[in-house]
């Protein structure tokens, strides 16, 4: 089920697009005034990044394993016929992405092309952004420790938050190794015995025998902030958020997992509240409601 949440973050945009017979996807993340300062926190073991930490004018992830990074080429040329093929220096368009292996549930090799990202872009409005089995979340699964067959469909999510004089919201895809896990400690995705048809939690689960584990999975998280912040301040925050997560997707890091997260900042409000720590705090429980609300959980 798709559901739409309502956010208020002026200059920032959100597009979907989908191959519905792959099915798979792509979603974008667009900084309509201006460009954006973006740091990579990369933590999976099998990663795939495009883009230098530094400016950007959109966010790219897709489905489609390292052949959905075209997408965010797609993404790039769209942003170059908009700005009526200028190759002015400060015109050349700035897209950084990452992609997560959705083959697992299907057997073609459909993946999220050029095309695709520039029909995301197209698609972008402000305001809203889709939960739920849809943009590069189309075909994404969660808790596959203990075998692709104790998995179970999953999505992308997302939470925003005005704190102080700032906006903080955060956008995550979650195909992960591990199980979704809720704040009362259940697990509420993943890790599922279709003969008890139950959800085993992770302690217990690991008095099994492990099966050797499915290859291709991946957690992708953009925080994004209007407050004004150092680089050294937005690294930080990068790596509270992500390392944070490993609450709600347990576990989480694993070799097999290639999550990125993105931290960027429009740099908008210029306030000094929330302080950093604060700001840490609210975005990693943001991370949560939106790991929970991709598994169509409302926090």
């Amino acid at each position: 089920m798709i559901r739409e949440l309502e956010l208020d973050f002026p200059g920032l945009e959100i597009g979907i697009a989908e191959y519905d017979e792959g099915p798979t996807g792509c979603t974008v993340l667009s900084f309509t005034h201006g460009r954006a300062q973006v740091v990579h926190d990369v933590r999976g073991g099998s990663p795939g990044v495009i883009g230098t930490p530094g400016v950007a004018d959109a966010i790219c992830l897709a489905g489609g394993s390292a052949y959905g990074l075209e997408a965010a080429c797609g993404v790039q040329a769209e942003l170059l016929d908009r700005r009526g093929r200028s190759t002015a220096w400060d015109d050349i368009a700035i897209v950084h992405g990452a992609i997560l292996f959705d083959f697992g549930r299907r057997t073609n090799a459909i993946y999220p092309d050029k095309e695709l990202g520039r029909r995301a872009l197209r698609n972008a409005r402000e305001g809203v952004f889709p939960c739920g089995p849809c943009g590069a979340g189309r075909s994404a699964t969660v808790g596959k420790t203990f075998g692709f067959e104790r998995g179970e469909p999953s999505g992308q999510g997302a939470a925003f938050r005005r704190v102080g004089g700032a906006r903080v919201a955060v956008f995550t895809v979650v195909n992960a190794f591990g199980a979704v896990v809720d704040r009362g400690g259940e697990v509420v995705r993943g890790f599922f015995d279709p003969e008890t048809k139950t959800r085993t939690p992770l302690a217990r689960a690991l008095e099994e025998r492990l099966a050797p584990p499915p290859p291709g999975n991946t957690t992708l998280t953009v925080v994004v902030t209007d407050q004004a912040l150092e680089a050294r301040v937005l690294r930080q925050l990068a790596a509270q958020v992500h390392a944070s997560m490993a609450r709600a997707i347990q576990p989480f890091h694993a070799l097999v997992d290639g999550d990125v997260l993105f931290a960027a900042t429009t740099a908008e409000a210029e306030t000094d509240d929330p302080d950093p720590m604060t700001l840490g705090v609210v975005a990693s429980e943001l991370a949560w409601d939106a790991v929970l609300r991709a598994v169509g959980v409302e926090p």
